[in-house]
């Protein structure tokens, strides 16, 4: 695939100084390091090196990475090794998608709270899940499966949901039996929305009720104990959406699927068609016209101010693992699940080959695709022939996904 000819980093090389300027007293920290991380990725503030091709005269200068989990960029080795690590753990059975999306009522809460309405949005997803699945009316199973959060609409709006890939089937209580899903049909999601609705509400209130919640701007007289009840009240009869996409063809169709997923950001930079005269525009999938691409115009001020809407709370994780995939009980289960639908057993005792340490390496490892093959003869390999240096040592935000 080309390199797209433009980059969020673009923009915000050409307008972040002014932005920062308009809007000092309404950045936060987190939001003013992601900004300089994206800026400076890729350039000769972070270090750089050249290299040349072996059999002809091409030469150029490769420049470091700072490898913000927020960059478009910095998530293409990420992305490769998570699906690589999650290889192991695909079952031979069907895998459904669904998608649990807050109110926008909430969705103004969740802003201003971001890390604790987003660890309430993870927990009530799963217990959703995991309660109408081991329901003997429904499936009557331990399931598992892995939850992705992301905040935005293709519009780049404050959109919080969370993708969650589920196995069709799971465990029985007794751990003897595989218990299958019926065909095409995963769970009831009217019956997955009403407890969803319910559960979230209740984890809302004890954090309001433990002092967790901060309101603030148009949302401060929510504050007072009466305020926030009478505007939570409307959302216990409103219907909350719970989405059951289709299921995947098969399991090797899941992690093709899902990796597009699991290291996105707000928008990818082949979205972005111009960013001249203090606008940005760029292509929009509008799902409420049949998903129909079409083309938005903003402010370069309003495009940054949009895609800092989704800056993450520091070391938040924002995939997380449930059910027989949780991390405590993980190979054991999945050994059982192995076991149960008559897969060939993973060799524990499998020796562990060491990763190569440079990242070149490591992502021809994972992807098959070659950085140090040269871009204009396409025989020879990029050899280096500075030794690196270094220019900015500033702390980077590690991608903790």
């Amino acid at each position: 695939m080309d390199r797209p000819k433009l980059e969020v980093a673009d923009v915000l090389r050409r307008y972040g100084e002014a932005y920062r300027e308009q809007h000092a007293a309404s950045l936060s920290t987190a939001q003013r390091r992601v900004m300089s991380a994206i800026e400076l990725c890729r350039t000769a503030a972070l270090g750089s090196h050249r290299e040349h091709c072996d059999p002809c005269p091409y030469e150029r200068t490769c420049y470091d990475s700072r490898r913000n989990r927020h960059c478009t960029k910095c998530q293409c080795l990420a992305r490769a090794q998570w699906i690589e690590d999650r290889q192991s753990e695909l079952l031979d059975t069907g895998y459904f998608h669904v998608v649990f999306t807050l109110p926008e009522e909430i969705a103004a809460i969740a802003y201003q709270n971001k890390e604790v309405v987003y660890n309430i949005l993870f927990r009530a997803t799963s217990e959703t899940l995991r309660t109408i699945a081991a329901d003997p009316e429904h499936l009557g199973a331990e399931i598992g499966f892995f939850a992705v959060l992301h905040s935005w609409g293709q519009n780049l709006l404050f959109h919080p949901h969370l993708h969650c890939v589920v196995p069709g089937g799971g465990l029985s209580a007794d751990g003897d039996r595989w218990v299958a899903c019926r065909p095409h049909f995963f769970l009831p999601v009217r019956v997955l929305s009403r407890l969803f609705r319910r559960l979230f509400l209740e984890l809302l209130e004890e954090a309001f009720n433990g002092h967790q919640l901060h309101f603030f701007s148009s949302l401060h007289q929510l504050q007072d104990p009466s305020a926030f009840s009478a505007y939570l009240s409307p959302l216990t009869k409103t219907k909350w959406v719970v989405y059951a996409k289709p299921p995947f063809a098969g399991p090797k169709q899941v992690l093709d699927y899902v990796g597009r997923y699991t290291h996105r950001v707000a928008i990818s930079n082949n979205r972005l068609l111009d960013i001249d005269d203090g606008q940005v525009q760029f292509r929009y999938k509008d799902y409420r016209h049949d998903s129909q691409q079409k083309v938005m115009t903003l402010s370069a001020d309003e495009f940054i101010r949009r895609f800092l809407l989704h800056v993450l709370p520091n070391v938040f994780h924002r995939i997380r693992y449930y059910g027989f995939l949780g991390n405590r009980h993980r190979q054991e289960k999945l050994q059982r699940c192995r076991q149960l639908l008559g897969m060939a057993s993973a060799d524990p005792a499998a020796p562990a080959t060491e990763p190569p340490k440079d990242y070149r390496d490591r992502y021809e490892q994972l992807t098959g695709v070659s950085l140090r093959v040269c871009p204009v003869c396409r025989r020879g390999r990029m050899i280096p022939i500075e030794l690196p240096t270094l220019v900015c040592t500033s702390t980077t935000l590690e991608d903790t996904s």
